[in-house]
């Protein structure tokens, strides 16, 4: 055994996990709740079965482990949905994040070193102001902001493939809606008739920023055109004479989609809320700058967290709720 490892396994305390559909993130921190050790995987949902976890996780992990104690091991995303390692029950909306450990389920595991607890994600069904939607893995980041503020109120994007929406009010979350604005993006760049056209775009180019300031502020003020600006892209293309040739082209068209499907997105999201208070952002850099870029524009400020940090601190909050 090596120094480095005999001291990891005296400072180990607990393990965090945010287990994805298509990768898996470990933490190892110490009683101070600071990140000692950190390690990943692409062994994501969906390629293992429920009998792969526990292995998957050992493998990942086994090292850390301190010999004779009980690890605790808390657990987001998608290991708790019904075809991964074992169904975490939906809580419905509103629900306090600072108790999502009370949905926690414990898989029966092979060996004693570890005591897991897969988190659950949080429903919403259909009423007179809402519609059925899920998430999973999103609320255990919205709960590390509000590990610091239990009483936060406000609105909370969560930027990604499928972008989510949540009004926070006094530290609960009480109704959201998820919008496939990335998936949305991905089918008609590569897809449909747009991949004749679409590239790669800069926002730091001066003409791809300009594109993508224009078509959010064109879709948010008409909505409903949405389809018909998809199609006029493919015409630029074939008439513009102003646009620049080569592969820049293609970029200053692929900020155009992006800002339309972006600014769709928020002509749905937060057309009705005040622009006095800044919309928190939870996610990378990059995507929070480019939703930030596509808020100010229509009037909005907003704030950014880290999408790991925001995770680490709701897992830590969950085990401070368990222990």
């Amino acid at each position: 055994m090596s120094a480095t490892t005999a001291s990891l396994e005296q400072q180990l305390a607990w393990i965090a996990v945010d287990w994805g559909s298509s990768n898996l993130r470990a933490w190892g921190l110490n009683q101070h709740d600071q990140v000692i050790a950190q390690a990943s995987s692409d062994k994501g949902m969906l390629s293992l079965t429920p009998a792969d976890y526990e292995r998957e996780l050992r493998r990942l992990v086994g090292d850390w482990l301190p010999a004779n104690v009980h690890t605790d091991v808390m657990v987001c995303g998608m290991a708790g949905a019904r075809q991964g390692w074992l169904e975490a029950a939906y809580l419905p909306v509103p629900t306090r994040l600072d108790q999502l450990s009370q949905g926690a389920v414990t898989p029966t595991l092979t060996g004693d070193q570890l005591r897991v607890y897969l988190l659950p994600g949080l429903s919403q069904t259909r009423s007179a102001a809402t519609h059925f939607d899920v998430m999973r893995g999103e609320e255990t980041q919205l709960a590390g902001l509000v590990a610091n503020t239990p009483d936060f109120t406000g609105l909370a994007c969560l930027p990604g493939t499928h972008a989510k929406w949540a009004t926070l009010e006094a530290g609960a979350v009480s109704g959201f809606s998820t919008y496939l604005t990335g998936e949305l993006y991905q089918l008609l760049a590569n897809q449909s008739v747009l991949r004749h056209s679409i590239g790669t775009d800069e926002l730091q180019d001066p003409a791809c920023r300009e594109a993508f300031i224009s078509a959010v502020s064109e879709i948010y003020a008409a909505p409903e055109t949405f389809s018909s600006r998809l199609f006029g892209l493919r015409a630029q293309d074939l008439l513009d004479g102003r646009l620049p040739a080569g592969d820049t082209r293609g970029a200053v068209l692929a900020a155009r989609l992006s800002g339309l499907a972006i600014g769709l997105e928020l002509a749905g999201a937060c057309r009705e809320c005040p622009t006095d208070k800044p919309i928190m952002l939870i996610g990378n850099q990059a995507l929070s700058q480019r939703y930030t870029l596509a808020l100010n524009t229509i009037g909005y400020q907003t704030q950014h967290v880290d999408g790991d940090t925001a995770v680490l601190a709701g897992l830590r909050l969950a085990h401070h709720a368990l222990t």
